[in-house]
């Protein structure tokens, strides 16, 4: 309560709309803004309460029990947008939608195994970071010469990268 007097020494008329706390100011000449106390006081009588709206025929129970799991879907929208980069699609062949839904999808298991991975070996580092120690991972691929084998050995790594490694490599 003491926010929101504060900010109505900084609003303007032009500034208000009717969402979140505005529904509770009262317009008074051409800039003068109040607080609608009687709505506040109207709006307690839903305070704590919940509501779902739902087109499944899944009983309210496993409506309610599954919807607290909302959580892990909108962190699995926000890798995919931040960590990951996957953005809008604009294509209008299914095969390409198809394609970049399954990319995607891809690209977000492989984000949730190694972070599996990395807990499970208890290596502290999280999958942004994983990701950026490989950048300066390097393998050098060379062939001997008389038996023509070829061969790879991954050049020196630090303890991260090590662990991050490790990790993978155990499973």
């Amino acid at each position: 309560m003491h926010i929101i007097k504060l900010l109505l020494t900084k609003l303007t008329k032009s500034s208000i709309n009717n969402r979140g706390y505005n529904k509770f100011l009262i317009l008074k000449g051409k800039i003068e803004v109040g607080i609608n106390e009687k709505k506040i006081e109207a709006d307690k009588q839903w305070d704590g309460l919940k509501g779902y709206i739902t087109n499944t025929k899944l009983s309210a129970k496993k409506i309610i029990d599954n919807y607290k799991h909302l959580w892990q879907i909108e962190k699995a929208f926000r890798i995919s947008k931040t960590d990951l980069r996957i953005r809008p699609i604009y294509h209008r062949l299914r095969h390409r939608i198809e394609a970049h839904i399954s990319i995607a999808f891809v690209a977000y298991s492989i984000y949730k195994e190694l972070e599996r991975l990395l807990i499970k070996h208890k290596t502290g580092i999280s999958v942004k970071r994983a990701a950026e120690l490989t950048h300066t991972i390097y393998e050098l691929s060379y062939t001997l010469p008389q038996s023509r084998l070829m061969k790879n050995i991954i050049l020196g790594m630090d303890n991260d990268q090590r662990g991050v490694c490790l990790a993978v490599q155990k499973g």
